[in-house]
């Protein structure tokens, strides 16, 4: 259990930057992104434990780093991403304007998606979605729960 949470280690985070802009950008795409997993695990019968956090907070609280991670956003407005940006293989990039970052293997529950600004974000987010790296996703973090 993580301390001061009702979230078990089986939990899903949604990470964004805690500059400004992310707030005011970032966030609400999470809280979308939030609403779509719910909405896909209760489909599977899967009680979500989905919460969105920011970078600072993630980044301060090692019992964090055990739990599966979408991180919102680009390294310079989401620290999760700038550190996640070298750390995970790019799972799609376009016209080096936005990115998804997952290990594709799905050993390292930790993805990044993100664009060079909010137009090119919210794009990423829609092909993280309809390209079927978040279902990949989500059916590897639930089975990692069984």
């Amino acid at each position: 259990m993580i301390p001061d949470q009702n979230l078990s280690d089986h939990g899903l985070l949604i990470v964004t930057g805690s500059r400004l802009r992310a707030e005011q950008a970032d966030r609400p795409l999470a809280y979308r992104l939030k609403s779509t997993i719910e909405a896909q695990l209760r489909e599977q019968d899967v009680e979500p434990e989905v919460v969105v956090l920011n970078d600072l907070w993630y980044l301060a609280a090692d019992a964090l780093h055990s739990i599966p991670v979408i991180s919102v956003g680009g390294p310079g407005v989401n620290a999760v991403s700038a550190y996640l940006y070298k750390k995970l293989p790019k799972a799609m990039v376009v016209d080096n304007q936005l990115v998804i970052q997952m290990d594709l293997h799905l050993t390292d529950l930790r993805a990044a998606v993100w664009g060079i600004n909010h137009e090119t974000t919210v794009h990423a987010l829609e092909l993280f979605q309809h390209r079927g790296y978040l279902e990949r996703f989500l059916s590897a973090v639930t089975a990692r729960s069984c």
